[in-house]
C-alpha cells in the first residue's frame, strides 16, 4: 500500500463529476490513502453531475490547513465553479502549493488552480472548456491525457482517469 500514512483531501460540491471523484477516490483509498472529504460545508450530500451518484463531504471550509494534509485533490464537473468562490479553499491551495504538496486537479478543477492565483507560467492540462481561463491566468496549457509540473498533478477528462490516477500515486508515493 503506497499511500499508508497520506492524509489526502478531496473537495466536492454540487454537480461534480461522479467519476473523477469515485474513481479516485478509490484509486487512492486502495492504496492506503486516509481521505477527508471536504465541501461547501460539513455534512453535506451532493448530487453528481450526470445524476444518480451522491458524495457527502465530512468537513467544511476552514476545517484544515495546508500542514494537516499531504495532498488535495478537486475532481471536475460543475463543482470546482462554486468550490473557486471558497476563499477558505483558495487559500489552502495556496498554502499547499506554497509547501510544494501535491495538487491534483482534473478536467474543470483548475478553476480552483486559477482562482487561487496559482498558474502564472506553469503547465496545465484539462477540459478545453477552461483553456482559455487558465491561460488568461497565466497557465501554458497542453493537450495531454495527464502529467506532473512540479507539485501539481492534472488530468483532461475523464477518460484520462487511468493516466491521472497513475500519475497522483506515482508522485504521491515518491
Amino acid at each position: 500500500m503506497k499511500l499508508q500514512g497520506k492524509t489526502i483531501g478531496m473537495l466536492v460540491g454540487p454537480g461534480f463529476e461522479e467519476l473523477e471523484f469515485w474513481a479516485v477516490y478509490m484509486r487512492i483509498k486502495e492504496e492506503g490513502a486516509d481521505i477527508k472529504v471536504m465541501g461547501l460545508s460539513k455534512n453535506e450530500t451532493y448530487e453528481g453531475k450526470h445524476g444518480g451518484m451522491t458524495a457527502t463531504s465530512q468537513y467544511g471550509p476552514g476545517d484544515f490547513a495546508a500542514d494537516d494534509l499531504d495532498a488535495l485533490l478537486v475532481p471536475g464537473g460543475w463543482a470546482p465553479d462554486k468550490l473557486r468562490r471558497v476563499e477558505e479553499y483558495r487559500q489552502l491551495i495556496r498554502e499547499m502549493d506554497a509547501r510544494g504538496k501535491v495538487l491534483g486537479f482534473i478536467c474543470h478543477a483548475g478553476w480552483c488552480a486559477a482562482s487561487a492565483g496559482i498558474m502564472k507560467g506553469r503547465k496545465a492540462a484539462g477540459s478545453e472548456g477552461i483553456k482559455d481561463d487558465m491561460e488568461h491566468a497565466g497557465a501554458v496549457w497542453q493537450d495531454t491525457p495527464a502529467l506532473i509540473d512540479g507539485n501539481i498533478v492534472w488530468g483532461r477528462v475523464v477518460e484520462d482517469i487511468p493516466e491521472y490516477n497513475r500519475l497522483l500515486v506515482q508522485k504521491l508515493s515518491s
